[in-house]
Formats: C-alpha cells, sequence, structure tokens
C-alpha cells in the first residue's frame, strides 16, 4: 500500500491544464490566464477536485422538518443560496421511489415536452431550487419527468449481472436447508460477512475478522445505527467536509448530531480546520470526496491519524472506491488506524442500490451495542439476497462485473467531458480521475440553483453544488454520468449548455 505522492500544483485531466493560481479559492473568470468568455473556450478539466478556501463557519444545524422538498429561501452567498442542513439520501442517490402530485407532475411534463433550442427557460417547472433543500428533495426531484437524469450516485444499472445473480439465486435455493429460510443473525448471514471480509482485504486493504463485520442495508442505515451508539459514547457533534454530501448532513442531523462543516482543498479536508472545530468525530470520503472527486493526500492521512490517536473518531465512507480510472487504488484508512475508524461500506455503487446491502466495521468497543441497535432495528437484513451476494464475491463474478462496469464508465466520463468543452464554454471539470460523477463549476454570476431549474425544464436533472454546501462558494453542478449511453450525454450537456445561454 501506498501514499498519494504529494502534489506539485494543480495537476491536468486529459492533458488539458486546471485553473492556475495557488491552492486558494476557485479562479472566477477573472482570475484565469486567458479570456472565459461565454462561449469559445474549452471546458478544462481541473485538479482531482479541490474546492479551495477556507468557507466562513457557520456552525451546525437541526433538520428540515417543516416541508417536504424545501423551505424558505436562504439568505444570498454570491448570488446563490446558502444552504445548511441538507437533504435525505447518502450522496444523493436514493432508495425508495415516489410519485409526484398532478400539478407538480403536470406543470414539469409541460415544460419539458417540446424544449426549444431558442426558448428561454421556464421557471423552475418542480419548484425544487427555491430555498434550503428538505428532506423529501431528492424523492422530488426523482418523479420530476426529465428527458436527461444526471442524478450523481448511480452506476450504469442496465449491466446488473442477471443471469449471474439468478445462477447464484438459484445455487443459493437448492443448497439452502428448509431452516435456512428462517430468522437470520441480526449481524448479517456468516457467509457474507466472510465474503466481505475477503473483499475488503483484496480490494481495500483492510484486513478484519468476519465476526467484525456487520451487514446493514446501506451506509444510510450505518449512519442511523451509530447514531444512539455515538451519543452514549458522549459525542454530540460529527463533523463534515465542506463541501460534502448533503444526505449524509441529514442523515447525521436527524439522528440529533450536529455536523460543523471541514472545508476541503486539493488534499483532502484541511485538518487543522478539523481541529478548530472541537468535535470528537468526522465523516470522512478519503477515497473519492463526494462531491469534489479528490483524494485525501499522504501528508494529510497522517495528520487526520495523529488527530484520531488524539481522541477522535472517524467515520470512513469508502465512497466510489473501486470505480477509479486514471489513478492507482489508495487504502482505506481503516487500514491504517482500525481502533479509531468506523468503515462503511456497500453494494450500491458496485451493483445497484435496490439490494440495500452494505457493511459497517466498527471498533470493538461499539460492536456490542451497534449488534442491539441493529437486532431492534429489523432483526436484520434479508439472507436470501445476501448469501447470492456472497455467491457472487467468492466465485470472482462480483470482480468481472466491476471490470465491465469500470471501462464503461470511463467511455461515458470522456464522453460528457468531451461534451462539457463543446457546450458550456470555460467551465472547470473535477474529480474525473475516479467515481460516477463529474464536478463542473463555471464562470459568471448566475446562481447554480437558478441553473439547476433551468436545466429541468429544458430535461435534466441534476444537482447544484451549493445543495452540498454549508458555506459559500462558487457556483456549480454535480453532474452523474453512469447511467447514460455516450449518446444520452451530449444530448443531456447540450441541453445544458442552451438552458445556461437561456439565463446569461
Amino acid at each position: 500500500m501506498h501514499d498519494t505522492p504529494a502534489r506539485q500544483g494543480p495537476a491536468p485531466v486529459g492533458g488539458v491544464p486546471a485553473c492556475p493560481g495557488p491552492p486558494g479559492p476557485f479562479c472566477d473568470a477573472s482570475e484565469r490566464q486567458g479570456p472565459a468568455p461565454v462561449d469559445g473556450v474549452l471546458a478544462r478539466p481541473g485538479p482531482p477536485g479541490p474546492f479551495h478556501g477556507t468557507p466562513e463557519h457557520q456552525g451546525p444545524a437541526g433538520p428540515n422538518r417543516d416541508t417536504p422538498g424545501y423551505q424558505s429561501s436562504a439568505r444570498s452567498v454570491h448570488g446563490a443560496p446558502g444552504h445548511r442542513n441538507p437533504a435525505e439520501p447518502i450522496h444523493g442517490a436514493s432508495v425508495h421511489r415516489s410519485s409526484a402530485s398532478p400539478s407538480h407532475g403536470a406543470s414539469a411534463h409541460r415544460s419539458l415536452a417540446s424544449p426549444s433550442h431558442d426558448t428561454p427557460a421556464a421557471p423552475d417547472p418542480a419548484g425544487l431550487f427555491g430555498g434550503v433543500p428538505g428532506a423529501g428533495v431528492f424523492d422530488a426531484l426523482r418523479a420530476a419527468p426529465a428527458v436527461v437524469d444526471f442524478t450523481p450516485g448511480r452506476p450504469d444499472l442496465t449491466v446488473f449481472p442477471r443471469a449471474a445473480w439468478l445462477r447464484a439465486e438459484r445455487a443459493v435455493l437448492a443448497e439452502s436447508a428448509a431452516d435456512h429460510l428462517g430468522y437470520g443473525d441480526p449481524r448479517g448471514a456468516p457467509r457474507l460477512r466472510r465474503a466481505v471480509a475477503d473483499w475488503l482485504a483484496r480490494m481495500r486493504g483492510v484486513r478484519v475478522d468476519p465476526e467484525s463485520v456487520l451487514i446493514v442495508a446501506g451506509t444510510a442505515q450505518a449512519l442511523t445505527l451509530l447514531h444512539p451508539v455515538l451519543r452514549a459514547d458522549g459525542v454530540d457533534a460529527v463533523a463534515v467536509e465542506d463541501p460534502g454530501s448533503l444526505g449524509a448532513r441529514q442523515h447525521l442531523a436527524n439522528g440529533g448530531l450536529a455536523t460543523p462543516p471541514v472545508p476541503v482543498d486539493e488534499d483532502g479536508v484541511r485538518v487543522d480546520a478539523l481541529w478548530a472545530t472541537g468535535a470528537r468525530a468526522v465523516l470522512l470520503t478519503p477515497a473519492h470526496q463526494f462531491p469534489t472527486g479528490v483524494v485525501t493526500s499522504g501528508e494529510r492521512r497522517r495528520q487526520l491519524l495523529e488527530w484520531a490517536r488524539a481522541g477522535g473518531l472517524i467515520l470512513e465512507d469508502d465512497y466510489d472506491a473501486e470505480h477509479r480510472y486514471d489513478r492507482p487504488p489508495v487504502p482505506a484508512l481503516r487500514a491504517l488506524l482500525a481502533d479509531r475508524v468506523c468503515y462503511l461500506g456497500s453494494a450500491s455503487k458496485l451493483l445497484a442500490p435496490a439490494l440495500r446491502i452494505g457493511w459497517l466495521v466498527a471498533p470493538a468497543r461499539y460492536r456490542s451495542a451497534l449488534v442491539d441497535a441493529k437486532r431492534f432495528n429489523d432483526l436484520g437484513n434479508a439472507v436470501l439476497p445476501q448469501l447470492v451476494l456472497a455467491r457472487l464475491m467468492e466465485s470472482g463474478e462480483l470482480e468481472r462485473h466491476l471490470r465491465l462496469a469500470r471501462g464503461r464508465h470511463r467511455r461515458r466520463r470522456d464522453a460528457m467531458i468531451t461534451a462539457l468543452a463543446g457546450q458550456l464554454p470555460g467551465a472547470v471539470v473535477h474529480g474525473a480521475a475516479a467515481g460516477l460523477h463529474l464536478t463542473v463549476t463555471y464562470p459568471g454570476n448566475v446562481p447554480d440553483t437558478e441553473f439547476a431549474a433551468a436545466a429541468l425544464a429544458h430535461g435534466v436533472k441534476c444537482h447544484p453544488l451549493s445543495w452540498h454546501r454549508q458555506s459559500s462558494g462558487p457556483p456549480g453542478l454535480v453532474l452523474g454520468y453512469a447511467s447514460g449511453s455516450p449518446g444520452v450525454i451530449a444530448d443531456g450537456v447540450a441541453r445544458l449548455g442552451r438552458a445556461l445561454r437561456s439565463l446569461s
């Protein structure tokens, strides 16, 4: 295992230089070398995702309980609404479906019926982007009609290994005795816990005893189970990356935990700012930070481990760790300091979010309480899907599927970068080396919530970057590329270009 090499200034992606200058706030148009007009400048992939600067600390906020999708307008920050306590599914990939109300769906459908290339975009057709997003905002966005869906957090579900899954399911049913169909171990099926332990050792450098693996219903449930356990240990705040997952923040806040923001730069989370929060725990995505895509550097990892050894607890969401294209793997923090790291992983990006299977590996002092929390929450995950997933892991089918998906995702990433260069001139791409999404910042004064609303009116669903911020920062969009073909991606980015021009 090796650390990420030290950077020597912003690294180009795909041979195209990033914003020049020292690590600091994102370049505005005025800070870039050379002109950045509205048309005629290629999108420039930036460094692997830095969102620089030390945003003003605004303090934690509680969950939005009063409205289904959004609250009244937040204060303006650089022309974009400021957001403090965001919404619900982890990293924007929610799990349950909802239907829009008749008036909601009808108005959105009318705006998408035949978007003209020259007609300005209608106002926010779904009413999603007018204020601080609340607990139902992802459900509402998912239910809104659209032609192209760039929602981040979804793998290519068209290549789900249906044949391999059916073979494994038949084998599991054939070999399972009748008593295997009873209530299972609340910790998870022993076979899957062994398979997950082997998978983590092979793929992430994490060596754990299968007895320490707790099978959960995804990262969302892992956080929910941790809430009472952390509070019982005297933890009342979990620091979070800024920008960072809007859904994760809301899960923590829903459990009564404050979420003080810690800025992220080109090396990862700022550990000096983490110390300053006074929080005893922090939630991190160090392998592929959401949404910036930055990889936590070797020096920053050493600083994090020093912070943890002094009494801190790291909640490591190993988000998108297996989906990498232009860089070698980096070890999980859990591999370096087991007794101060809670490791969270899932099959949602490996296979499909619908499986609702994940794993939590916690320090020994928390395991008994977490097993109790899981037992009283749901008595354990459904056993048969656990056994099928275990068989896919044991047989090598899951790794074969991952290699296939990685190639498709890489081609789609390249298609999106190419399309952005032509349709969003002057835009800067972040986080292209890994993952399932790109974050794009753009010059000008158009708030990203207005841009996302106009995009939806033109038939494209995506996240405004400000949804994932607690502090001020430049406007941008978070665009998932894994679930669309190159042709669909090109069409969607063209619609984004028309939407932005309609606002200029």
